[in-house]
């Protein structure tokens, strides 16, 4: 599948971060819910005082709720309206754009870059505390409460049985004729000084509400409510189990995407198109 800019056009890269409480989700609904897309492809079609809307693509959908410090997107321009708006566009942007959502960096892409395809890793992080008095006030709306003492150390120790290629459809909202095998690369736990344990999550990408699956399901070992084994035993089981906990969306911010270099975008562009199976299970 080509994904070639058309001629006269220029691909720009969006650096963005955003509060998600407010937010209905990334993505664009019929029902005309708030979205960061909205905001964002709005402010573009103002401040270039286009006509039309030029669409976004995203390295990551969050859900409603969800925040993002460092989300990419990007956009196909006109090249005469980037070269008009280019070095004004971000003050712009910030003089448009309702205070809870900013573009950091506009820059003309690199051949091949695309900003879903191209990534090679996804990075999230998951906050909660688990102070009997609850979360500081200042923190509320990004770190989640959970009303039982937890082991870090347990939680940890769970985490190494998901890391690695699997097929996680068991963490895994399905979605119809998408695959859920992905590559957990990073799920370690840590508590700071402030008591805020923060849960760091990096793969190659994430089928729906992974993140906030597995992060239920390692609170509950931290608890004492499962032991260290159960997270991988359910994995293991491929099938939803309904005592994993979907935890709520405000704790779960996207903080960074990575990408390979320049001379190797268009094909990570190509390769992260095709569908995956695991050795052995066939192709489809």
């Amino acid at each position: 599948m080509s994904d070639e800019v058309e001629p006269g056009f220029v691909r720009v890269r969006l650096d963005l971060s955003y509060d998600g409480r407010d937010f209905s989700g990334w993505a664009k609904q019929r029902e005309g819910q708030r979205t960061v897309q909205g905001e964002l492809e709005d402010a573009i079609r103002t401040v270039t005082r286009s006509r039309q809307t030029y669409e976004l693509t995203v390295a990551g959908r969050t859900d409603a709720g969800v925040h993002a410090r460092g989300q990419v997107a990007h956009v196909d321009l006109p090249a005469e309206v980037w070269a008009e708006h280019q070095d004004k566009l971000l003050r712009r942007l910030a003089g448009r754009l309702p205070h809870d959502v900013r573009v950091w960096r506009a820059a003309e892409a690199p051949a091949g870059f695309n900003a879903r395809f191209s990534a090679i890793w996804r990075r999230y992080a998951y906050r909660v505390v688990d102070h009997p008095g609850g979360v500081d006030p200042l923190l509320r709306g990004h770190v989640l409460w959970h009303d039982w003492p937890l082991d870090v150390a347990k939680m940890n120790a769970a985490s190494q049985a998901l890391l690695g290629e699997h097929d996680f459809a068991a963490y895994c909202k399905r979605r119809e004729g998408a695959t859920t095998i992905r590559t957990l690369q990073t799920l370690s736990w840590e508590r700071d000084e402030d008591g805020v344990i923060t849960a760091t999550v990096r793969a190659d990408a994430f089928c729906h509400n992974m993140v906030r699956s597995l992060v239920g399901a390692l609170l509950f070992v931290g608890d004492g409510h499962r032991p260290v084994e159960w997270p991988g035993q359910v994995l293991a089981a491929g099938v939803r189990d309904s005592a994993v906990h979907v935890v709520r969306p405000h704790g779960l911010t996207l903080e960074e995407v990575g990408y390979p270099a320049d001379s190797e975008l268009a094909a990570r562009n190509l390769a992260a198109r095709n569908k995956r199976s695991l050795p052995g299970r066939g192709c489809c």
